[in-house]
């Protein structure tokens, strides 16, 4: 046996061909320098390009660096599907800055740049009246973290324009999907056009020979899916914020794969994977971007045009579930939402919804239907159950947890946090996440009594 570690200096064309020929070639492996010097590499490529016969494009990834892209594209397109790695800032942990938001195509600029620092102003106002009443409520050893918590509760009150900077990894045939998928996008549709051409030279500086292909990808026609949500939960006869229908129970058993930190359930793939069950979730922007890292948890999100009426989350801490100054915040946050939404609506009359969504807040509600098999929700359940997990994600993933066990789903007592499972299986330490520890032994409480403090 031999293996060898491709350089990441072969151009993805000369990957792509190898591989192809490889599949027909039976004396040895065709190398990507072999394929770069073949007289018909390039209508190979093209034909099994143009045959649909994709797999050859898989091999190469790019891995980008993206600055000043606003979360409201990231959302729509970057992080819609399965097939890309992102690690991007994040507005539970760092602070977020005012210069740092994407304005609309045709927009006022000045009245837009008044409407951020405006929804600045009560982000950080927010954040000063939270720390002193979070102090309150945690435990002494977790006072210091009452300024990162306090941010991630009063970032619900920044705008969908706010920009991120990540590493974004995906290969080449997403890229090629990018492409093609912008036609019909939905929203931040000139934001996503800049991307495109960005996208496109960075490819080509790469490797020249996928101008073929990305042309192709230009020509290609693209429909944005129509959802009828109404029409979904008509006849699914659902009234409530998260709801689980379409139920397949089959049990199975919660061995030790499960457990580990590298979930080798993943790989080694059980009986689990033939239960499954669908969902209707009524849950925030801000939540949503962190339900789409659950890329084996796809979920169908209608245009926001379609679904849009002014509907917000309001964070347990400021809504009276503990006793604070909640009367205060409250009032706080909901005059800083109806500022927003007044502001929304004027925009989207002047520049259209797509370019005004920019304005719209990580508080915004929205409705998905998402389908879950169960060996990926037993690992979604451990990393939201988990009391350091966003508060909204958590309190989410109890609610269909609890939903399975009421219609008496077998397996539903199979999804439980880490430090629960781990306590099961002898894994130690039972907590994995070492000096982020909650504070809570949540592997001595029965389900029924989960309970965040915060």
């Amino acid at each position: 046996m031999k293996i060898t570690a491709l350089s990441s200096l072969y151009k993805p064309t000369d990957i792509a061909v190898g591989s192809a020929r490889s599949c027909y070639f039976a004396k040895h492996i065709i190398t990507p320098e072999s394929a770069a010097n073949w007289a018909k590499k390039d209508d190979l490529l093209n034909s099994i390009f143009k045959a649909g016969h994709h797999t050859t494009l898989m091999h190469y990834h790019f891995t980008f660096l993206i600055e000043g892209m606003s979360r409201l594209l990231i959302w729509r397109l970057l992080h819609s599907h399965p097939f890309y790695n992102s690690e991007q800032v994040s507005q539970r942990y760092a602070k977020m800055k005012i210069d740092n938001f994407t304005y609309p195509k045709n927009a006022d600029k000045t009245k837009w740049q008044n409407y951020y620092k405006k929804m600045f102003f009560y982000y950080e106002k927010l954040i000063e009246k939270l720390i002193p009443e979070i102090e309150k409520i945690l435990p002494k050893f977790k006072k210091k973290e009452a300024n990162k918590k306090a941010q991630e509760f009063a970032r619900y009150l920044l705008p969908m324009g706010m920009n991120a900077h990540l590493y974004h990894t995906i290969n080449v045939i997403t890229a090629l999907r990018y492409i093609a998928a912008v036609k019909s996008i939905p929203e931040a549709k000139n934001e996503a056009d800049e991307f495109i051409n960005q996208l496109e030279r960075e490819m080509l500086k790469i490797d020249e020979g996928l101008a073929t292909l990305i042309d192709f990808a230009k020509n290609s026609p693209s429909k944005f899916p129509k959802i009828d949500i109404e029409k979904i939960k008509k006849e699914k006869n659902i009234t409530g914020n998260v709801e689980v229908f379409d139920v397949v129970d089959y049990d199975f058993e919660l061995n030790s794969n499960y457990a580990g930190v590298l979930r080798l359930s993943n790989i080694w793939l059980d009986e689990s994977i033939l239960g499954s069950f669908n969902s209707y979730i009524k849950l925030s922007l801000s939540a949503d971007a962190q339900n789409q890292r659950h890329r084996r948890s796809p979920a169908v999100r209608p245009k926001l045009e379609d679904i849009y009426k002014r509907d917000f989350y309001i964070p347990p801490v400021i809504n009276g579930k503990w006793e604070m100054e909640n009367g205060k915040l409250l009032s706080l946050y909901k005059e800083a939402v109806d500022y927003s939404y007044d502001f929304f609506e004027r925009e989207k009359e002047i520049l259209g919804f797509s370019e005004a969504a920019y304005a719209l807040l990580n508080a915004h509600n929205i409705e998905i239907i998402e389908h879950d098999d169960f060996n990926e929700f037993a690992h979604k359940a451990q990393m939201r159950l988990c009391y350091n997990a966003q508060e909204e994600i958590f309190d989410i993933t109890y609610k269909q947890i609890k939903a399975l066990k009421k219609r008496g789903v077998k397996a539903a007592d199979k999804f439980m946090p880490p430090c629960a499972l781990r306590k099961i299986k002898n894994i130690k330490p039972i907590c994995p996440e070492g000096e982020r520890f909650c504070g809570i032994k949540v592997w001595k409480l029965n389900f029924d009594d989960y309970e965040r403090i915060i």
